[in-house]
């Protein structure tokens, strides 16, 4: 049960994944008491880009009976999903270089970025989320349109 799936990608790369599901998990739901436990689905990955190849395997461990390769698309949307956050995080709230570590503080200020990062993102205009953002930072009456309610 496994499908082998190449996509020519951007920027020149070729990937290639593939998909297998393992749903006779009855060792490990015992092993773990994971009671709700279906299967492990486990993806290949390869890409190549520019001569140089890349192999990776991960293993997820899933709740569903689906075939692999409908688990396989959910884990690449979630992925696309998460990464697309994270770059926006990073790349206009410089989360890598945050230094906030203590009790409750970083979970807090990732919510307060996350909230800010909705705001910027519904703001009207053709400009990057950065700029807004430094605007924001600039212009109270741009920053008080950003929290008032349309």
């Amino acid at each position: 049960m496994s499908r082998h799936e190449t996509l020519d990608g951007d920027h020149g790369r070729i990937k290639t994944r593939r998909y297998a599901a393992i749903h006779d998990v009855g060792w490990l739901q015992e092993r773990h008491d994971w009671s709700g436990l279906a299967g492990v689905v486990v993806v290949e990955s390869a890409r190549e880009l520019d001569g140089k190849n890349e192999r990776e395997t991960r293993f997820y461990i899933t709740s569903l009976t689906a075939p692999a390769v409908t688990i396989g698309a959910m884990i690449r949307d979630h992925w696309v999903i998460e990464n697309s956050l994270h770059w926006v995080m990073d790349m206009v709230f410089r989360d890598d270089e945050c230094r906030v570590r203590t009790e409750n503080a970083p979970a807090n200020f990732v919510t307060l970025k996350q909230m800010a990062n909705n705001l910027i993102r519904r703001a009207p205009g053709e400009d990057s989320q950065r700029l807004k953002r430094m605007t924001a930072a600039w212009d109270d009456d741009f920053l008080a349109s950003l929290v008032v309610a349309p």
